[in-house]
């Protein structure tokens, strides 16, 4: 059976592709720009005004400049240690609590969780909470990077939700067989949940990859800075002419202005690559966790 096209559902279908092309060239647009930005001419680009398609004159000067500096070297190891293990301690910590909130007999369930919501809205503040680190050790420690935020609030959520949509029975099944809770989370519930938890991969891994203000309120030592704090320093604090002077044969402030497009996109496609493997759970994984609260 062949459906006739009326034309309001074909002038519909016409400017919904149009408004949804022009979105995605909204989105691309910024992300072309600074990669075609990042290898074209600096005293070119420096005096260059309008949209920008092809590179003005073609340059790796400025890449060179960035991978020749020890310091993204040394804050791409170190964010990806507070990426792998941070995030692995997001993923326990949050599936433990939102298993136990999850089990329909846990009686503090309901306080608790009302206890946990308040989080989101009302916070001690940043001294206070700069007080608290230095006094239990985390000041300049890698740790500070690590604990704090372990759980976050609105993902507990998901996966709390996320976890009570899965049939009661099969918890009492295997506790019939004498699993043990934990036997139930870790062979059960999170084999049952891989979208949501690959959801909470991105989520965390994302927010923790971009995190910069925890290091420089709480680290002192250049070392362990990560690497989105270096590109603030090269970014805003303008270390770019310092940079470039680095580089032999290279004029000072000569790729000073595309050292900061090519520090950008050395900082944001590691991340990017990781968004096609987990794309396929995104969807499914936030929808499942919206089922029910």
């Amino acid at each position: 059976m062949k459906y006739k096209r009326t034309i309001g559902s074909t002038i519909f279908d016409v400017t919904n592709h149009t408004l949804m092309f022009m979105l995605m060239l909204i989105t691309l647009y910024p992300i072309w720009y600074v990669l075609v930005a990042s290898f074209s001419d600096s005293a070119t680009l420096e005096y260059y005004t309008g949209l920008l398609v092809t590179p003005l004159g073609f340059s790796t000067e400025a890449y060179r400049a960035v991978m020749n500096n020890p310091k993204v070297w040394l804050g791409y190891k170190n964010t990806l240690i507070y990426v792998t293990t941070g995030t692995a301690v997001n993923i326990m910590m949050t599936s433990i609590g939102a298993y136990v909130l999850s089990r329909r007999k846990f009686f503090w369930k309901n306080i608790i969780m009302k206890g946990i919501i308040v989080t989101m809205y009302f916070g001690g503040g940043l001294i206070p909470t700069y007080l608290v680190m230095r006094n239990i050790g985390l000041y300049n420690n890698l740790w500070v990077m690590i604990l704090p935020g372990a759980i976050g609030t609105w993902n507990l959520i998901i996966m709390r939700t996320s976890f009570m949509s899965i049939p009661y029975e099969l918890e009492e099944s295997a506790k019939l067989d004498g699993a043990s809770d934990w036997t139930i989370l870790f062979k059960i519930v999170l084999p049952l949940s891989l979208p949501v938890i690959a959801v909470m991969i991105l989520y965390y891994g994302v927010g923790r990859w971009n995190g910069w203000f925890n290091a420089m309120i709480y680290l002192r030592d250049e070392r362990k800075y990560p690497l989105q704090l270096i590109l603030k320093s090269i970014l805003i604090e303008n270390q770019t002419a310092a940079m470039a002077a680095e580089e032999a044969g290279i004029e000072k402030n000569k790729v000073a202005e595309t050292i900061k497009y090519a520090t950008i996109m050395v900082a944001t496609v590691p991340i990017l690559m990781v968004y096609p493997f987990l794309q396929k759970y995104f969807v499914k994984g936030v929808m499942i966790g919206a089922l029910k609260g």
